[in-house]
């Protein structure tokens, strides 16, 4: 994530830029973009844009793609910066966050609050009048369900944040559908239930090497509250109903072959790599080769290797 700092500090303190403070506009630029976490966003277009075409059944009309995934890019970044306007105490608290520009200073709270305010308006209105106004209703529960629900209620609550939290992460593929159909279908809804319970074996593993970070802030995330072995079994949990529900969609008739042999692969070696993170977590391996970020960094690849496969099984069928 592009993030630009004011000065080099120890986590913790946050600097509140004077209102006559120098902030150069290359800097406040990229802080803009840096509130908007383009990378997540990235991840979010890889679940949307395949479902567009397993709606169509083909290549969907390129000017609704692009409406879609720029009105969606506004919508997640609008939520995220809002989650950083609300986040920024304990973002200053943890290593990994401590460079965001509401941390460092380099964007004042205010502005923070504004631009994702501005931005979940624009959004909205984006889908309604571009695209439909179910997608719009979806994109604007998204971001509301990630900042109220999750952010505000969640985070900081219950080691169950990430799991329901998530939701709110699935309702692109729901908007990636509704925006070709303007409806739903049971298609969209097994996507979204792949999300959902990739979700917490995606970010359960990062949570895990960082979990440090996360006892500092007062986030009781899971592998905070509980041992390394706890937290690897319901990786593995969740990792087996993740691959049962991908493999849903062909004996209903909305897959073939080809998303069939990328799902049973994709998601064997995911199960190989969960269930090695759980014997290493049962062998009390810690530090470095625990090797927790080898499921997290696979987890990415095996979201963006199945909705490929969504998006290219109806050239195959």
């Amino acid at each position: 994530m592009c993030v630009t700092a004011v000065e080099s500090r120890p986590a913790g303190v946050v600097l509140t830029p004077s209102p006559g403070g120098h902030r150069p506009f290359g800097a406040r630029v990229k802080a803009f973009v840096a509130l908007t976490k383009p990378r997540i966003i990235e991840l979010l277009l890889i679940t949307t844009v395949p479902v567009m075409f397993l709606a169509e059944q083909g290549v969907p009309n390129l000017w609704l793609v692009l409406a879609t995934c720029f009105g969606g890019y506004l919508s997640a970044g609008g939520a995220n910066a809002l989650n950083m306007y609300i986040d920024r105490d304990i973002d200053a608290l943890m290593d990994r966050t401590s460079q965001r520009p509401l941390v460092t200073g380099v964007l004042t709270p205010r502005e923070g609050l504004v631009f994702g305010l501005t931005l979940a308006v624009v959004s909205t209105l984006w889908f309604g009048l571009l695209v439909n106004w179910l997608s719009a209703a979806l994109s604007l529960g998204a971001l509301l369900f990630y900042v109220v629900v999750y952010t505000m209620i969640l985070k900081r609550r219950t080691a169950q944040n990430i799991v329901w939290g998530g939701i709110a992460g699935c309702l692109p593929v729901l908007i990636g559908w509704s925006a070709v159909t303007d409806s739903m279908s049971w298609a969209a809804v097994i996507l979204f239930l792949v999300i959902f319970f990739w979700t917490p074996p995606h970010y359960w593993p990062l949570s895990m090497k960082v979990k440090e970070d996360y006892a500092r802030a007062g986030v009781p995330m899971l592998p905070v509250l509980a041992s390394n072995k706890v937290v690897a079994k319901q990786i593995v949990a969740y990792s087996w109903v993740m691959v049962g529900v991908s493999l849903l969609l062909t004996p209903l008739g909305y897959t073939g072959w080809f998303y069939t042999a990328v799902a049973l692969l994709t998601g064997g070696w995911w199960l190989w790599e969960a269930h090695a993170l759980l014997n290493r977590a049962k062998a009390e391996v810690t530090g470095a080769k625990l090797k927790e970020m080898r499921l997290f960094h696979w987890s990415i690849t095996y979201v963006s290797l199945l909705f490929v496969a969504v998006a290219v099984d109806p050239f195959l069928r």
